[in-house]
């Protein structure tokens, strides 16, 4: 048989993408759509972004003068809100002489996640820093010992109770989801069954009235004379709110694992849980990885939601801060402007984590 040459057809060189010339071209005039979206943005900036920026920047009164605030009112934001109610805000109703202590914890509570999300960490003696974190955290916040004056969870508020919850909330949620998502992948019909009620019983309801049951209808089912924290029944609530939605996640990444895979585990004579843990879970996790932090930067978000309970978090704080002073309640878009640069700062750093994660992901794949 004889063999016939087929010349290929040339292709086209691949279009370079450094600098930031090929950036601009690809990215924001690479095909109609995305440039009439280009030109319409740019439209708009043009016709409003000079005023925005006179009312933000330069008419704006940054000092914490009522009066001029009141000038300024219409034409330029006052900020000076801000500078004048940030305590309030952003430690709630902390007793004045020891907000010290909140800052230090919190301060020493983010300082951990971010070690925690550096890989060099990821040693065993990174799980007793936690422990020992932890400790140092609620020690500060509540005091009782060594001295520190005892200051109730309900005196708690502002963002270090955000970043709390939101913390605790994610690390207890994320194991629990785990062990639903295989839960409801089970063979077994019982446990399959519990695990399918709690996913869609709780995610059939608000996270609001998670909250409101376990704060106010969680104590009835308790024995007489015991009353939980109202701080741990939210923080409970929250987890389990959390793990309920997160659980769907994982097992989307679950059954995205063919089951050639685990068939070849088996066969090598590895247990369910070793197959889960050295095959499965670490490929699933990765697959998901994008929804898995949407899940968590929604926890960080809708811990807003505590201040029903009269737990004032940074959103309650900046209302309780703003509504007890007529003076300056008429600048709440300046405080609320405020604290969503607050949650924004949080969020994107989140995000930018999980492309950077997902980005060495990737490229371990191409090795």
């Amino acid at each position: 048989m004889s063999l016939v040459f087929q010349p290929i057809e040339p292709r086209t060189a691949p279009v370079p993408m450094e600098g930031f010339v090929p950036w601009v071209r690809h990215n924001l005039f690479g095909n109609w759509k995305s440039t009439v979206a280009t030109l319409i943005i740019a439209v708009l900036a043009v016709l409003y972004l000079p005023e925005l920026t006179n009312w933000a920047l330069f008419k704006a009164v940054f000092r914490p003068s009522l009066d001029e605030c009141q000038a300024a009112r219409g034409t330029g934001a006052c900020w000076g809100v801000v500078a004048e109610k940030y305590r309030l805000i952003i430690l709630g109703r902390y007793p004045y002489a020891e907000q010290w202590r909140p800052v230090i914890a919190t301060l020493l509570l983010v300082g951990l996640i971010a070690v925690s999300c550096i890989r060099l960490f990821w040693k065993p003696w990174l799980v007793a820093l936690w422990v020992i974190a932890i400790a140092a955290f609620f020690l500060l916040m509540g005091g009782g010992w060594f001295g520190l004056t005892r200051v109730p969870t309900d005196q708690w508020g502002g963002l270090p109770l955000t970043i709390m919850l939101a913390t605790f909330g994610i690390v207890l949620a994320f194991p629990l989801a785990v062990v639903v998502a295989l839960g409801r992948r089970s063979r077994l019909t019982a446990i399959r069954s519990v695990c399918t009620i709690y996913v869609e019983l709780i995610r059939g309801v608000p996270l609001i009235s998670v909250l409101f049951m376990a704060s106010f209808m969680f104590p009835l089912f308790m024995p007489p004379g015991t009353t939980p924290d109202v701080l741990l029944r939210v923080l409970v609530g929250i987890t389990l709110f959390a793990a309920a939605y997160l659980a769907e996640t994982v097992r989307g990444g679950l059954q995205a694992i063919p089951k050639g895979q685990v068939e070849a585990a088996q066969s090598l004579g590895m247990s369910y849980w070793q197959t889960q843990r050295k095959i499965v879970l670490p490929q699933a996790l990765a697959i998901v990885l994008p929804g898995i932090m949407n899940n968590f930067i929604a926890i960080f978000k809708d811990t807003s939601l505590v201040t029903i309970v009269s737990l004032y978090e940074l959103t309650g704080a900046m209302g309780l801060a703003l509504n007890s002073d007529a003076d300056w309640r008429p600048y709440k878009i300046e405080g609320y402007i405020f604290i969503a640069l607050i949650y924004f700062a949080f969020c994107f750093s989140m995000s930018r984590y999980s492309l950077w994660v997902e980005k060495r992901l990737n490229r371990s794949r191409l090795r």
